[in-house]
């Protein structure tokens, strides 16, 4: 029997299984599903800020909350990245609502502090929760480093 080149000769004649299912993911870490569920629900808040059009609005946490809710028995690991996404996207809703509090009774004069402020929270939002979403699809649980826990 002759085979190309390019291809393994096989025991049975049919096609390796393994081309078609990824390998068990290792005792301890969370499986291919969990991971990209977990990536999902740090991503839905990116989804909710531009839904709504901004980052401080109720969007941002409504994303990980439903994902949370839908997930939180059956995946583990999604169930503590979708709880980490909420408390951080509900601390930064606080932050604005703060901000925005802030600019209401000083009669404007609060924007001063509050525009920049909300600015580099902004960035500093976006770019974590990339970062979460990353550390999320490799495993790892990744910890906003300012963040309420009220979630728990």
């Amino acid at each position: 029997m002759s085979v190309p080149p390019n291809e393994a000769p096989s025991g049975n004649g049919s096609a390796s299984s393994d081309a078609v299912t990824p390998p068990p993911a290792p005792p301890g870490m969370p499986g291919a599903e969990e991971r990209q569920w977990a990536m999902f629900a740090h991503l839905s808040a990116l989804l909710g800020a531009i839904v709504t059009g901004h980052m401080f609005a109720w969007g941002c946490f409504i994303g990980p909350l439903v994902i949370w809710l839908i997930k939180k028995d059956t995946l583990p690991f999604v169930d503590d990245q979708a709880k980490e996404a909420l408390n951080f996207n509900i601390t930064l809703a606080i932050i604005g609502l703060a901000l925005l509090v802030l600019s209401i009774i000083t009669l404007g004069l609060g924007l001063l502090l509050a525009i920049p402020v909300g600015v580099v929270v902004g960035v500093a939002w976006l770019v974590l929760t990339i970062i979460a979403a990353v550390k999320a699809n490799e495993g790892v649980a990744y910890r906003y480093p300012v963040s309420l826990r009220l979630i728990k």
